[in-house]
């Protein structure tokens, strides 16, 4: 009796524990930008832009914006096997993305710079990825001033395969003193991590998390951390004047990527569908900036 009294108080210790930790976080932090993806049809153009073209690390796909839509609450970003001319193609080029005869693939990238960028706060995105070899879905931010790398990167997810494994990733990034060249803190954890606690974590929707003040990055998945960066490591090289670029705005990137890291695409996959339900971004009190401000 007294063992299971014990535990009854234990047990309404936690709550009260866990009752008051959300109460604090509700008044630390303040919803200060979302998108719910609500309106069926285009995505909000205040809020996203798009890439377009053949863009970066000789991925396959054309990024355009007819593979982006709203759609029961969501945002579907979708994968195509698709083949037409390449406009930019360029015989006998060494560019990669002129020296393309075909495109081949199609996705979308959505981007909100210009039009939503932040200076610290927690960060949520809750998604369904794509699994199928080929896809590289990401969500990651840039910071607002410098080239890359000393603009600072954080991929707060990104999935794809090494030597044909997959992983889902946690990273920071910096500048160097060396152009195009990062300071890279990665996090790599193998995808059967997740399988292991959840056999049908890929039929499910999972919330990726970043907590990003003054001192630390700290990103997560489902509440599990997967990397933490102090800010006091995050510090350019000298071509980004020594500075820190996670001390300045970042914007919001969500993209399907196909191919390159992806691996191999699986024919039987297209059209792949990267699935966003909601993005939100909420700041301490100290750090909010009114919504005209945005």
């Amino acid at each position: 009796m007294k063992l299971l009294t014990l535990t009854k108080i234990v047990l309404l210790g936690n709550f009260i524990f866990l009752s008051l930790s959300m109460s604090m976080l509700a008044q630390e932090y303040e919803l200060v930008w979302s998108d719910e993806f609500d309106k069926d049809g285009k995505p909000n153009p205040e809020y996203w832009r798009f890439e377009k073209g053949f863009v970066r690390n000789q991925e396959l796909q054309w990024y355009q914006e007819d593979n982006a839509y709203c759609k029961d609450g969501m945002l579907v970003i979708e994968g195509r096997h698709e083949k037409r001319p390449n406009p930019l193609y360029e015989k006998g080029s060494t560019d990669w993305r002129k020296s393309r005869p075909f495109i081949e693939y199609t996705s979308s990238s959505l981007k909100t710079a210009g039009k939503k960028e932040f200076l610290y706060g927690r960060f949520e995105i809750r998604a369904r990825i794509p699994l199928a070899s080929g896809s590289w879905p990401a969500i990651w931010t840039l910071g607002t001033a410098m080239e890359w790398p000393s603009c600072g990167e954080i991929d707060i997810m990104e999935y794809y395969r090494i030597n044909n494994v997959p992983h889902i990733f946690a990273n920071v990034a910096w500048g160097t003193d060396e152009r195009y060249k990062a300071e890279w803190r990665t996090q790599a954890i193998p995808f059967r991590h997740f399988l292991e606690k959840n056999k049908n974590w890929g039929e499910e929707f999972h919330v990726w998390r970043m907590d990003w003040d003054e001192n630390f990055i700290r990103l997560y998945l489902d509440d599990e951390l997967l990397n933490e960066v102090s800010l006091d490591e995050t510090v350019n090289g000298a071509l980004g004047n020594y500075t820190n670029p996670f001390k300045q705005p970042h914007y919001v990137l969500l993209n399907l990527a196909l191919g390159a890291n992806g691996g191999e695409p699986e024919l039987s996959a297209f059209p792949m569908k990267y699935e966003i339900d909601y993005v939100r971004v909420y700041q301490r009190k100290e750090h909010c900036v009114r919504p005209e401000q945005l």
